[in-house]
């Protein structure tokens, strides 16, 4: 088994989590396990240059807005979060809005393919496909 990514990186990947899905900011302890543990296991097979590089995306977007709010990612209020990632969205350095939609692709897969939020959103798509409704 690789490496885990999200161990050292845990606070600011749940203020991430938070921004991109703000229903994430209920989850208790045990569903951020079920959020990781998803996000970690699409991770497992990618190479480890990719995990350590997703990594540091997640550290320098932590400690970016300290040059515009004086303040880490995790320690900004939720408008101020928002504001900061909408600005990465429209920052000239492609890699860096590439990764950030990664990243929030990834947090996407781990809040909303936990069972819980799949029936609660009414998601019913199965692997086996129409054939499951029959």
């Amino acid at each position: 088994m690789p490496d885990r990514v999200l161990p050292p990186v845990r606070t600011p990947f749940r203020a991430l989590a938070q921004t991109f899905v703000p229903e994430a900011s209920s989850l208790d302890e045990r569903a951020w396990a079920e959020v990781e543990a998803i996000v970690e296991d699409a991770l497992a097979t990618r190479p480890p240059k990719l995990r350590r590089q997703l990594a540091t995306l997640i550290k320098l977007l932590d400690v970016l807005p300290l040059l515009r709010y004086g303040r880490r990612f995790t320690g900004l209020g939720t408008k101020h979060r928002a504001q900061f990632l909408a600005g990465v969205q429209r920052a000239p350095l492609l890699l860096l809005r590439r990764g950030v939609w990664g990243l929030r692709t990834l947090v996407f897969m781990g809040y909303y393919t936990r069972p819980d939020v799949r029936s609660a959103i009414g998601y019913r798509a199965a692997a086996r496909g129409w054939e499951a409704r029959r």
